[in-house]
């Protein structure tokens, strides 16, 4: 590779060297390859089409699913003084209009879309005009009908390479079977495809299934072992609270994240964990994606996730700094009936899919044909009582028309203020001088959103008051000063739930996929569920080797420290030697020794400590201690 490469590596990235694969990877993508890579969670995708677009000219076309990640890498990108957009649901007509010229004009390097925002004639008639160098898929997972994630906007991305025939296309995930990785080269119209695949065992990372019915008392064994910092994943924002607290009572410093919190408190919780003021994270699955925390020593998962790719990539923020990790799921057979029942619950039938859309049209009044880009406030309990839905099945019938493209209801985090400068830059100038405090906020806006002076850019004001060493509130009113003098068009981030409508309303009865294609849908989901399943009932096969062969790699070694093959490499004879050692010491209780015994399972501990009692070798005395016979 060029030493320009490993220049540009350094400048912006601040790296000296390459991880695995990177170098040929963008080497494909220079060469003017179609490109699949598929790295594990923490392999540094980006990196894989962000240099490549440095060294192509024209722009770098990003389709993600996830608008929190889109806009944490065009900040990332924006520090590193790399032009960068994206286009989300919830921005105004004229911020959207403006994107897309400077994605036209050439001023942006980079731009972020959603994949629904591909079937939008708008973007598609500035994408026509646009000088485009290279197009990156993100969580490329979501094209393949047989991946966890299916998203049916993905599939337009086949369409849209019509108007750039020559341009390469990089494919990036890091969970995808082989079934799944070929899918993903059809969809996409990958010809001559090169194929790049790191390998997924994490050697340092020691994968454990525990089943125990008190998951309290043995997760604070756990975290205790453990020690360092850790994350704890459950399903329900109860849970994540209720174990928090739990663990702050036992003297471990945690605390808690879900997508119910405000989006400030949960940006200051994020923040004291990663500075260290938290040993422990207890979140749902909305903690996660982007944070790249090196020192994760553990993580454990109190509740069963849907599918093995999600573990994976769960699991996988443990022991990025490769030193030693442990990734363990606590459960008991109730986990397994609870999981079922929430995928039967997580597939409504078409018929109802589509009369929630039809309910949804209804209640904001938008007729057949209209309603592309409309926002509403979205009160769901209004809407269930109005249509005598459940709110559990009226969820799950919306996640379904999410992923059709038809609309969007995003975390109140991915919901942005946006801000415009409308006034000429001599005006500004002259405001500024005549208005110190407010001229420095908007100096310090300049800096931060380059943007600014062509159309409505979407700001964080959390972000520009830490520029400015204030509150976030002190910036919203002087935003609102500002807008009340004109110089400013400032539209603050919705106070409540939103819902966009991505597209015109159509006639409920055209809602895809047909009914057959909608149970093949139901029973590779059900597929993935009997892995997940499969894998916590399993006791025989090593867990790294079940986790990487179900990605396709085969023939790797056994682990030798997950808790099958401690089971199978710990004999008999050893185990006696331990208790008796511990024994020799002082008497014990048969909790104090289960407890002493590092990586042991209780049920092998309990079993041998019959054995010993029956042949007379230990005696248990009349306070329940255990005592070695001399």
């Amino acid at each position: 590779m060029d030493d320009a490469h490993y220049l540009l590596l350094k400048k912006y990235w601040g790296y000296t060297a390459f991880r695995p694969l990177q170098e040929d990877i963008i080497d494909s993508i220079l060469q003017g390859h179609d490109t699949l890579a598929l790295l594990p969670t923490g392999g540094g995708k980006s990196l894989c089409y962000q240099l490549p677009a440095l060294l192509r000219e024209g722009l770098c076309l990003v389709v993600s699913p996830l608008i929190a990640l889109m806009k944490d890498q065009v900040q990332q990108l924006n520090d590193r003084h790399l032009k960068a957009a994206c286009l989300t649901a919830g921005m105004s007509p004229d911020t959207v209009t403006a994107v897309l010229n400077n994605a036209v004009s050439g001023s942006i390097k980079f731009l972020y879309v959603s994949p629904e925002r591909l079937r939008q004639r708008r973007f598609i008639e500035h994408f026509r005009q646009m000088k485009v160098g290279m197009i990156a898929v993100d969580e490329a997972h979501c094209v393949s009908q047989w991946g966890y994630d299916f998203r049916p906007p993905y599939l337009q991305i086949a369409d849209i390479r019509a108007y750039h025939p020559a341009v390469p296309l990089i494919a990036l995930t890091a969970t995808a079977t082989p079934t799944v990785a070929d899918d993903i080269c059809l969809r996409l119209l990958m010809k001559d495809c090169r194929r790049f695949q790191a390998s997924f065992v994490r050697p340092n990372l020691a994968y454990m299934v525990i089943r125990d019915s008190d998951k309290s008392r043995r997760l604070l064994r756990i975290v205790n072992r453990a020690g360092g910092t850790g994350i704890i994943y459950t399903r329900s924002r109860r849970g994540a609270q209720t174990t928090a607290r739990f663990l702050e009572d036992s003297g471990i410093p945690a605390t808690f994240y879900h997508a119910g919190l405000p989006a400030a408190e949960r940006d200051r919780r994020q923040a004291d964990w990663m500075n260290g003021k938290y040993g422990v994270m207890v979140a749902t699955n909305a903690f996660g994606m982007g944070i790249d925390k090196p020192d994760v020593r553990f993580v454990v998962h109190l509740d069963l996730p849907e599918s093995l790719e999600a573990y994976f990539q769960e699991a996988g923020r443990a022991g990025r700094d490769g030193q030693k990790a442990y990734a363990v799921v606590l459960t008991d057979e109730s986990d397994l009936v609870r999981l079922q029942r929430d995928f039967d619950s997580n597939y409504p039938t078409l018929h109802f899919i589509r009369n929630v859309y039809r309910a949804l049209c209804n209640f904001f009044r938008i007729p057949v044909g209209s309603g592309a880009d409309t926002q509403f406030n979205f009160d769901i309990e209004a809407i269930c009582r109005a249509y005598n839905f459940t709110p559990r099945d009226f969820y799950s019938a919306c996640q379904f028309l999410e992923r059709e493209g038809l609309i969007s209801i995003p975390d109140q985090e991915e919901t942005t203020s946006t801000l415009y400068i409308p006034v000429a830059r001599d005006e500004l100038y002259r405001f500024q001088v005549d208005h110190q405090r407010l001229g420095d906020l908007l100096q310090v806006l300049m800096r931060m959103y380059p943007g600014l002076l062509e159309g409505d850019v979407p700001v964080d004001e959390r972000k520009v008051a830490t520029r400015c060493y204030t509150e976030s509130v002190e910036v919203v009113k002087m935003l609102d000063e500002l807008n009340a003098m004109h110089i400013v068009r400032y539209h603050p981030r919705p106070k409540g739930p939103q819902i966009y409508f991505l597209s015109e309303r159509i006639d409920e009865k055209l809602i895809q996929p047909s009914d057959e294609h909608y149970g093949l849908l139901k029973a590779s989901a059900r597929k993935r569920l009997e892995a997940m399943m499969a894998y916590v009932r399993s006791d025989e096969v090593c867990r790294s080797q079940q986790l990487v062969s179900y990605f396709g790699e085969q023939k790797t070694a056994k682990c030798g420290y997950c808790d099958v093959c401690l089971r199978s490499t710990r004999n008999t004879e050893t185990l006696d030697e331990d208790i008796i050692i511990l024994l020799r010491k002082n008497a014990m209780s048969p909790i104090a020794l289960v407890e002493a015994l590092n990586n042991v399972e209780y049920n092998d501990v309990r079993n041998k400590l019959r054995e010993m009692l029956d042949k007379g070798i230990l005696t248990l005395t009349p306070e329940g201690l255990l005592r070695l016979n001399r």
